[in-house]
């Protein structure tokens, strides 16, 4: 009985050490496990920072200045002078400023979606969370490289190529931030 609860705790040792084997045949013993192939997972380190100025003047003017004179004497006590004219100007100034900082840091796990010829690989990843009705979408899209992968299997998404990054909000904070439907019809108007 002994021997026969042994053999049967041997061959369940066995398998599940095959099946691990079996798994990561096509990683190397000695390294640690990366995303190469499609249907791998990896994970996004979003870090982004986006600053924008910009600043813009004119200065435009014209004018235009019409004159017409006539002398013609009217009788032997003097002459009369006579003279019209027509004048116009035109003067045009602006100036604007801008300013734009944003800061993203949000860590965000993606799977393999294609490998190029060149072994670049073609990722994709959404994720959405609701915390008090408030609903927040996360989208990113882009392409790889292999020797941009760090050791624990994460990118930065400052190395990924092609970056697509979609962050959208849905509830009540985001439709304050919306302008009125009245507003809305009047700028459509104008």
């Amino acid at each position: 009985m002994k021997l026969i609860l042994i053999l049967i705790i041997l061959s369940f040792g066995f398998t599940e050490l095959d099946a691990q084997f079996i798994q990561n045949s096509s990683q190397s013993l000695f390294s640690d496990v990366k995303a190469f192939k499609e249907g791998d997972a990896l994970t996004v380190l979003i870090t982004e920072d986006v600053q924008a100025n910009g600043n813009s003047s004119m200065d435009n003017g014209r004018s235009t200045d019409v004159g017409f004179s006539a002398n013609m004497g009217l009788n032997a006590l003097g002459s009369l002078n006579g003279s019209a004219g027509a004048g116009h100007d035109n003067d045009f100034k602006s100036s604007g400023n801008t300013s734009r900082n944003e800061r993203i840091r949000t860590q965000l796990s993606v799977r393999v979606t294609g490998v190029e010829p060149n072994g670049n690989l073609e990722i994709e990843g959404t994720r959405t969370t609701k915390i008090n009705g408030e609903t927040q979408t996360i989208v990113i899209k882009g392409v790889v490289r292999l020797v941009d992968i760090l050791p624990n299997n994460s990118i930065y998404s400052y190395s990924i190529l092609d970056l697509t990054l979609l962050i959208d909000g849905d509830g009540q904070i985001s439709e304050i931030h919306e302008p009125g439907l009245i507003t809305k019809f009047i700028r459509f108007l104008f």
